[in-house]
């Protein structure tokens, strides 16, 4: 099957091996993902990942795979987050602007259009009315923020485990009771239960939208998580863990 791919100023599709799984998923809608990949933590010279040193995410941000190997990808990444920190409104401006488009796009071709905002980001574009300027379509991410209240209906996100500080781990049950699915990137296989919570394989789709509720979503790690230490990523070996 063909792959959709479109591009804005900030945002793309088609372009990284995650999202692009959704486009071959056999359900009835063909769902596309634009995603906007910003410069972590403090790459730019902000910190737009404000919980990414307590959870030990730094040296193994997903920054660093795919596309983002190349310097004029860490370039451009660098510069549309400093085009973010400097004039805020004028960025959330032109994200709209290519938010519009992508739907249109999409929508011409018959195909579903959902948008991730935070592809290697933790922002709270809720605050900035992004989400809410498009009631009608989907919006995913992952985020470390365990504390983003009063999310509009079209905004899923998926809670990001880590074991690099025990005040980051302890939430997670609390994580779950809420109604957030966690995240748990693992090296060694995905295992059948974490924590006494059922696991899924997260590296099936990135539509986490879809995912049942109540579950741990298992991703292996790549790019530089392959050999993460800090806690971010759990060895399955290690935890003497049963795989799927």
């Amino acid at each position: 099957m063909a792959v959709h791919k479109w591009r804005g100023k900030l945002l793309a599709c088609g372009g990284d091996a995650k999202t692009v799984k959704g486009q071959k998923l056999n359900t009835e809608k063909t769902y596309v993902t634009a995603i906007m990949y910003l410069a972590p933590h403090k790459l730019s010279g902000v910190n737009v990942c404000p919980m990414a040193e307590q959870a030990g995410c730094v040296e193994g941000c997903l920054n660093s795979a795919g596309m983002g190997r190349f310097s004029n990808v860490q370039k451009a990444r660098i510069a549309k987050t400093a085009w973010f920190n400097l004039d805020p409104a004028g960025f959330v401006d032109a994200l709209k602007r290519d938010i519009d488009r992508f739907a249109s796009w999409a929508i011409r071709k018959g195909l579903t259009p959902t948008v991730r905002l935070n592809g290697t980001s933790d922002i709270r574009f809720e605050r900035y009315g992004v989400p809410q300027a498009f009631p009608e379509l989907t919006f995913y991410d992952y985020t470390k923020l365990h504390n983003r209240k009063g999310l509009p209906d079209n905004y899923s996100l998926t809670w990001s485990y880590s074991e690099a500080s025990a005040a980051y781990s302890a939430r997670l049950g609390d994580v779950i009771k809420s109604g957030m699915n966690a995240a748990v990137v693992f090296r060694n296989g995905i295992p059948a239960t974490f924590e006494r919570v059922p696991t899924i394989d997260g590296d099936q789709h990135d539509l986490r939208f879809l995912d049942p509720l109540g579950v741990i979503v298992g991703l292996r790690a790549k790019g530089k998580a392959v050999h993460d230490r800090s806690g971010f990523v759990i060895d399955t070996t290690e935890k003497g863990l049963a795989l799927c």
